[in-house]
């Protein structure tokens, strides 16, 4: 809760600091939070997990990622209060970057360590881990919502070394707290680094392509798999892998196993499920993609229209908080129940279903975004403000209400369910690239709504002659309900090949006692 707390408390109102302070055009702020953003939630996640499984462990990664987290917040608050403005710019964005260097070895990592003291060997305890994710969910958007409520005041009518100041008491505070349980945790010892393990399938599937278990081989190797972990269950899928499990002569004549020339069942199919994992993976940008207009263009579109009570227009980000508390308490205490009576599942719904609602969702969440920006557009024509772009359009800023709703239910349905199913699809030994994979999809999805804002003023520029859609400063002449009804076109195909990819995904499989297998 503290980590969001922060990281909203510097992310819900940064275009705004960043197009109103440091004077940069919206559509450039917009692009550098996006990058930023998929910085932070792209990149540095993945090394994190990777150090985190590979050498550190959870429990570590965490208490290093949190003091470099500190050191970024620190260094944020000193360049907006003893900085001069000129030379602020380089300052601001380095902490900024340090930030996410912390926010990269935390966010991967608390969420799947939290997990990770369920044990799932008892049913009870397995059937409450999956309501954890909605619970854990809660409790960070709970974080993110007081962020947006009492920080983003506090940077627009005391200041912005205050409202930096404040995520840094709560990360320093969060970081206490966490260390006062140290002694009662469980910790998963790392094991090496699960790329080599991955690289060694690939390399010995290739050596022996041409190899035939039914001609050439002598049985297949069940030798190392972990007894501590669930053995996986044998698949169809991508069968040229199961080569590099099959013993030929070369093998059978050895003493000692070569590890680049033969592996495990189990180690071939770990790699299985990383390949499964991509397509959905790849479903997955748009998701990003819709959720990130909550923090730029939304918030400025709020800020050209009639705000009551002088709410600031970031502020209203509250409204899709509000919305993931109220929704996932419900879809947890009532829709499950109701729900698994029906489909006798679990979990209520699959968590692939889960996710397609949510990205059907995000589908409505455009068009209802671009309709309204039609209508503000439509009325600052009428009133002849086109012009003028920071007049204010005689139009109510709760009229932004339904598209933020929208983007906060796209959450419960969608964020939660790629968190659930990126944790529980992976091998054991990668829970924390578990983690990495949903957050690295949200942070594709920020770069990728760059590229796309770069891509439609090229287009629209006419080679330059004609300042292009999402240009400048006048927010009336941008065009963004264009841009929105792309982004819901984008979010559209995107459902489409999100439920061909899902009919034909395969659930990881448990091999029990019996032979049977079970879906994990």
């Amino acid at each position: 809760m503290a980590e969001r707390f922060a990281f909203f408390g510097v992310t819900g109102n940064l275009v705004n600091y960043l197009n109103n302070v440091l004077g940069m055009t919206i559509s450039s702020a917009a692009k550098s939070f996006n990058v930023w953003l998929g910085v932070s939630t792209a990149v540095f996640p993945v090394l994190g997990a990777f150090i985190a499984d590979s050498y550190l462990g959870r429990f570590k990664t965490i208490l290093y990622s949190s003091i470099i987290y500190l050191v970024g917040l620190v260094l944020l608050t000193v360049s907006v209060s003893a900085i001069s403005l000129v030379h602020r710019k380089p300052v601001f964005f380095l902490a900024l970057y340090i930030l996410s260097v912390g926010q990269g070895g935390h966010k991967p990592c608390v969420q799947t360590f939290a997990a990770d003291q369920f044990d799932e060997s008892v049913p009870e305890e397995k059937l409450a881990k999956s309501s954890f994710f909605n619970w854990y969910y809660l409790g960070v958007s709970l974080g993110a919502t007081l962020a947006i409520v009492f920080v983003i005041y506090a940077q627009e009518n005391i200041g912005w070394a205050i409202g930096f100041g404040m995520p840094l008491i709560a990360i320093a505070g969060s970081l206490f707290i966490f260390l006062i349980g140290q002694k009662t945790y469980k910790r998963a010892v790392p094991v090496g680094s699960p790329f080599t393990k991955f690289m060694q399938v690939l390399v010995a599937a290739v050596r022996k392509r041409h190899v035939s278990e039914v001609h050439d081989g002598r049985g297949v190797c069940y030798q190392d798999v972990d007894r501590t972990a669930p053995a996986l269950a044998r698949t169809n899928q991508f069968k040229f892998l199961d080569k590099a499990m099959i013993i030929d002569e070369i093998d059978a004549s050895r003493q000692t196993r070569n590890e680049w020339r033969l592996c495990s069942v189990n180690q071939v199919e770990e790699v299985k499920l990383i390949f499964r994992l991509f397509p959905v993976w790849i479903s997955c940008f748009m998701i990003g993609v819709v959720i990130g207009q909550q923090s730029t263009y939304f918030t400025k579109q709020g800020s050209t229209m009639v705000r009551h009570f002088k709410i600031p227009p970031a502020t209203l980000q509250v409204v899709s908080g509000f919305t993931i508390l109220t929704a996932g308490a419900i879809y947890d205490c009532f829709f499950v129940p109701v729900a698994r009576k029906w489909t006798k599942h679990p979990s209520g719904i699959t968590m692939l279903q889960r996710m397609g609602i949510g990205i059907f969702i995000c589908v409505i969440s455009m068009v209802v975004a671009a309709l309204v920006e039609s209508k503000r557009v439509g009325i600052a024509r009428k009133h002849g403000l086109m012009d003028t772009p920071k007049s204010v359009v005689p139009m109510a800023i709760w009229w932004l209400v339904p598209q933020y709703m929208l983007c906060g239910l796209a959450d419960v349905f969608a964020v939660i369910g790629m968190q659930e199913f990126f944790y529980n699809q992976v091998p054991e030994v990668m829970r924390s690239m578990g983690a990495a994979f949903y957050l690295s999809a949200v942070g594709v999805g920020s770069f990728l709504s760059s590229a796309l804002i770069t891509v439609v003023q090229i287009i629209s520029s006419k080679n330059g002659k004609v300042e292009g859609w999402l240009s400048g400063n006048n927010l009336n002449r941008a065009h963004l309900d264009y841009f929105y009804w792309i982004l819901a076109g984008l979010s559209g195909l995107t459902l489409c090949f999100y439920i061909w990819v899902a009919r034909g995904f395969e659930y990881k499989k448990i091999e029990c006692k019996n032979d049977m297998a079970t879906e994990a």
